[in-house]
């Protein structure tokens, strides 16, 4: 059998038939060592043109491993952005994609939605604030397309950051009317609390996390737009979310996010 040679339409190719097929494999980088960041962010801006032109809208970006303890936890040492389309997005009430995802993880989220358009280089955390008309909680449904989530960053990057689904919460404050360092998460698991954070495991604040985009997103000639949703990163590490579970994650001032594994065939 002959060997492929990766390139950036090949793993572009084959990472949305994984995730069409629902199909796990071994990072490309196993055998395409030479995928960095770079060559990630290719492939991610790649299938991101690809899933526009079947029909899905750009709706913002996303934010991978902003927390120091989970970038140790994966092996990668730097936070990346990845994109948000709609056909992301969960509505409230409804259960998690069994039907189309491998082996879905949740976590919670500190969720902007942008007043403004914000441009780097040199965006600051203040001047990233400035420019968010509202704060929600949310959650994001993860999905990797490698096996058991093992992969370095130019695989993640191309994978668009195991993108999934997410879900924001009931409650929208102005950034003024709360505390995001502060803020807190509690995330329940058929009942029981396995594990907690504050805004301030991302980045030190959330609004650092947005900078982070913003300034990253500057150097590939993007900006991020006014109306734009920004997932920051996970505040706690990801739990899994089989099929029958029951999760929430359970904010201080941002009220909570409710979600049902659902079932193996997608029945709610």
């Amino acid at each position: 059998m002959t060997a492929i040679t990766w390139n950036v339409e090949s793993v572009a190719a084959e990472l949305l038939a994984c995730e069409a097929e629902r199909r796990e494999r071994e990072p490309f980088s196993d055998e395409w060592p030479a995928l960095d960041l770079a060559t990630g962010y290719a492939i991610q801006d790649h299938n991101l043109r690809r899933r526009l032109d079947r029909g899905e809208h750009l709706v913002g970006v996303k934010l991978g491993l902003t927390s120091r303890a989970k970038q140790q936890r994966m092996g990668v040492d730097t936070p990346f952005v990845a994109w948000l389309t709609d056909a992301m997005v969960l509505p409230a009430g409804d259960p998690i994609p069994q039907q189309r995802l491998i082996h879905p993880r949740v976590e919670p989220e500190i969720v902007f939605v942008m007043g403004e358009r914000l441009e780097g280089p040199g965006v600051t955390c203040a001047q990233a604030m400035a420019a968010v008309e509202t704060v929600w909680g949310g959650a994001e449904v993860i999905d990797s397309r490698y096996r058991n989530f093992r992969f370095t960053a130019g695989d993640v990057v191309a994978d668009n950051a195991s993108s999934g689904a997410f879900v924001t919460g009931p409650v929208g404050l102005h950034p003024t009317e709360l505390d995001l360092g502060l803020e807190a998460v509690l995330v329940e698991v058929d009942g029981a609390v396995v594990d907690s954070a504050t805004g301030a495991a991302v980045q030190g604040h959330p609004g650092e996390a947005l900078a982070l985009a913003a300034n990253d997103l500057a150097t590939r000639g993007h900006a991020i737009e006014a109306g734009w949703i920004v997932l920051t990163g996970g505040m706690t590490d990801a739990v899994f979310a089989p099929p029958g579970a029951s999760l929430a994650c359970h904010f201080t001032s941002l009220g909570s996010v409710f979600l049902s594994g659902g079932s193996a065939d997608g029945a709610s």
